[in-house]
């Protein structure tokens, strides 16, 4: 979001002054290994300017898209490596590597991003998950990749069987109208939201299928 210029026009020690320095945070492995070349040693939180977002006016809201460093036209260069977060990662940057990227992933990634929007949580889970992992919440949320994709992708006898059958417990299974009821409706409700009708909960179901991809 763009800052107001009275922000702006703080000078580094102000800043400093009025919300604190920076605190360096160590990064550390989970499994206690050394870090990879390349990745930082501390990592810095974002600060908090003491609003929550609900609370800032429409007049003050003026959002700024950039972070474009990767950015590319299709039309122009091939690219074959997603930059995208693994969370709104298409499934053809995984499975089609030798396909350049095309629109059809970035609207993959927007069709994420809505249901974000909509919902009280994403619509993977990415929290410690490794590609493999969120390919089996693809599955568990949108049915049976397609066959070519299903016979490359050779982790998935930890998740189902060599018909397609779900190893996990039920419990352990967000399927897609769980996750809809979980994070679509029941946070609406308990806020006295309108719910998704049934008309915008059908335009949801076409969205997350594997067709037109």
């Amino acid at each position: 979001m763009e800052l107001p210029s009275s922000f702006v026009n703080l000078s580094v020690e102000q800043l400093y002054a009025k919300f604190g320095a920076p605190e360096r945070e160590p990064v550390v492995r989970v499994d206690g290994k050394s870090i990879a070349d390349g990745v930082p040693s501390h990592a810095i939180p974002p600060v908090w300017l003491g609003a929550a977002s609900d609370e800032i006016p429409l007049s003050e809201a003026m959002l700024l898209l950039d972070d474009f460093g990767t950015a590319f036209r299709p039309s122009d260069k091939s690219r074959f490596e997603s930059y995208t977060p693994l969370v709104i990662r298409s499934p053809e940057a995984l499975f089609e590597p030798t396909t350049p990227l095309s629109f059809s992933s970035d609207i993959w990634s927007l069709g994420c991003t809505i249901f974000e929007l909509l919902a009280h949580r994403s619509f993977i889970d990415g929290i410690l998950a490794t590609q493999d992992d969120i390919t089996a919440q693809k599955v568990h949320l949108q049915g049976p990749l397609p066959s070519e994709w299903w016979d490359r992708w050779e982790e998935r006898l930890k998740w189902f069987d060599e018909v397609g059958k779900q190893l996990s417990n039920a419990c352990d299974i967000w399927s897609w109208d769980r996750t809809f009821e979980q994070s679509v409706q029941k946070p609406r409700q308990s806020c006295d939201m309108d719910v998704i009708n049934e008309e915008e909960k059908l335009a949801l179901d076409e969205e997350v299928g594997f067709a037109g991809v």
